[in-house]
């Protein structure tokens, strides 16, 4: 009972260690971060709130809401790194709350649920490295659950708040990140028939209801894109209307992947509640807990959606994140008829023993195969603290609430090491683009021509507060590049940090897995001709 009456306050603390952790312990990460903050820092430029920009290109893969949520702090604040950062990770914090708010709408005689709910959602490995993530999953789940609670309070007789509710979940999704968010709240509108069975309701009445809701969230998205799409033009127009929706789910440009793609993925996806055998077996007990309302509830949530985003084209893992909450909920009533077992720490402490050797075997195996040569750096003590942490896991046994609390504290634990000291500090510049921006924002302050032979999805734009994105172009069309402006500076991409011998570079790191250099006129084209240079980055 003490840990279930300063559990808000505790969740707040968590919270914020996480937060702290990334905003301390990482930059922003190419390629999808930087290019989301230098679109916010685009539009922050021209000051056109409208149409999101990047590369001088109306920017059409996103609506604008996080970019507009960017700005107003900057507004506020003045242009700086964290508040960004800090947008999705108070979205994710506001999700637990509602998750917390759910739970007690759906079993309010089952205090342990509301209790247990909030800690599966925030101790789960994607959850916990997705709320200090600069995109917009966390905005869309946080959305998902406005959405659900709408119905709740619409099916328990308050439609007119309710629905107004469901239509502002609806019109914020969309601007948040597109048609995505009628995939989690629209199944569950529709199937109120069957979880909510029993109760005396006009079902025609209902589904006009819902119909009027997604007429109100397509209104408030609508605000937005008509003024968008006639500033923006008619390619920016026909994007937006369309190859951002259907296009995109039907046959995806990027990130596609087959229809069982996300199961074999769930259980890192899930750490460590998948592999704890108490959730197994609370869930096993709700299978007969056919009369609860709440189940149903969750049942409609969770899986018609996860069957649409596996029938979707493009998938990514930060994709089901909005239904994480439905699989919170559904573990929490499970756990809260469930008892704890001696041996119940094993699976999850022998899964993070493995993680463990795999890290400390990770270096020796990058020194004897053409893997990102970062590998080589991961500090082995990552590997060993995580078998560490691991074994004091299955030597402990905790009951109820202070058991759940265990396995949250220990995903953390396993998460940090993993993350942010196995693969971000041994990353280190690889994954870091301040001091390359740094050094691009010298030379375009000191009038140097900027030339970037490779795609540029922005990496460099915001770390570095450039005015203006450097010419964009082929390697091919370097040379010519370089006759035209004679003084002037390439950032280039080579696969092998062995291919710039004997290069004249002014600037070189690494980048992701290969090597990016910025160099002059003199080192173009290279001696060996061009073969290790990447035009895809």
């Amino acid at each position: 009972m003490r840990f279930i009456k300063s559990q808000p306050m505790l969740l707040f603390v968590f919270w914020l260690v996480l937060v702290a952790i990334a905003l301390f312990g990482r930059s922003y990460i190419p390629i999808d971060e930087t290019r989301y903050v230098t679109v916010a820092w685009n539009m922050w430029l021209r000051g056109d709130y409208l149409v999101p920009w990047l590369n001088g290109f109306a920017y059409s893969h996103k609506p604008p809401l996080l970019f507009w949520l960017m700005n107003a702090g900057w507004a506020v604040f003045g242009v700086n790194d964290w508040w960004p950062r800090l947008v999705p990770s108070f979205f994710a914090l506001g999700s637990v709350y509602l998750t917390i708010r759910l739970a007690r709408m759906l079993w309010p005689e089952d205090e342990r649920a509301a209790a247990y709910a909030p800690l599966i959602l925030l101790g789960s490995a994607l959850w916990m490295v997705f709320t200090t993530a600069t995109m917009f999953d966390m905005l869309t789940a946080f959305f998902a659950l406005l959405g659900m609670l709408g119905i709740l309070i619409a099916w328990r007789g308050q439609a007119l708040k309710g629905w107004a509710l469901v239509g502002l979940a609806i019109g914020s999704g969309l601007l948040a990140k597109g048609p995505a968010i009628l995939l989690p709240i629209l199944p569950v509108a529709l199937l109120a028939p069957w979880w909510g069975k029993g109760a005396a309701r006009a079902w025609g009445r209902w589904h006009l209801d819902l119909l009027g809701a997604v007429a109100l969230g397509a209104a408030i998205a609508l605000l937005w894109a008509i003024p968008a799409g006639l500033h923006g033009g008619e390619v920016y127009r026909k994007a937006i209307f369309w190859g951002q929706t259907a296009d995109r789910m039907v046959n995806s440009f990027a990130h596609k992947r087959p229809f069982w793609w996300y199961l074999p993925v769930l259980p890192a996806m899930l750490f460590p509640w998948l592999l704890w055998p108490p959730v197994w077996r609370g869930l096993n007990r709700l299978r007969g807990g056919r009369a609860d309302l709440g189940v149903r509830f969750c049942l409609a949530w969770l899986v018609p959606v996860f069957l649409a985003f596996s029938f979707i084209s493009g998938k990514q893992v930060h994709y089901l994140l909005p239904i994480f909450p439905a699989f919170a909920l559904l573990a929490a009533r499970g756990l809260a008829q469930t008892d704890s077992r001696k041996f119940d720490q094993l699976p999850v402490a022998l899964a993070a023993f493995a993680v463990g050797i795999v890290l400390i075997y990770l270096p020796h195996y990058a020194q004897q195969h053409h893997i990102a040569p970062w590998i080589a750096t991961i500090p082995t003590w990552a590997g060993f603290a995580i078998m560490a942490a691991a074994a004091l896991l299955a030597a402990g046994r905790k009951r109820g609430m202070a058991g759940i609390w265990n396995m949250t504290v220990f995903s953390a634990v396993t998460v940090t090491l993993a993350i942010y000291v196995a693969i971000i500090h041994g990353a280190g510049l690889a994954y870091d683009m301040r001091p390359l921006s740094a050094r691009l924002k010298a030379l375009q302050d000191a009038g140097v021509p900027l030339a970037h032979a490779a795609r540029y999805p922005g990496q460099y734009q915001f770390l570095g507060r450039l005015t203006q994105e450097p010419d964009v172009l082929r390697s091919a069309a370097l040379a010519n590049w370089f006759k035209a402006h004679p003084d002037g500076r390439a950032v280039v991409y080579f696969s092998t940090r062995q291919s710039l011998a004997g290069l004249k570079v002014d600037y070189w790191q690494p980048y992701l897995g290969e090597n990016v250099v910025i160099l002059g006129k003199e080192s173009w084209p290279p001696v060996f001709g061009t073969s290790e240079v990447n035009d895809d980055e």
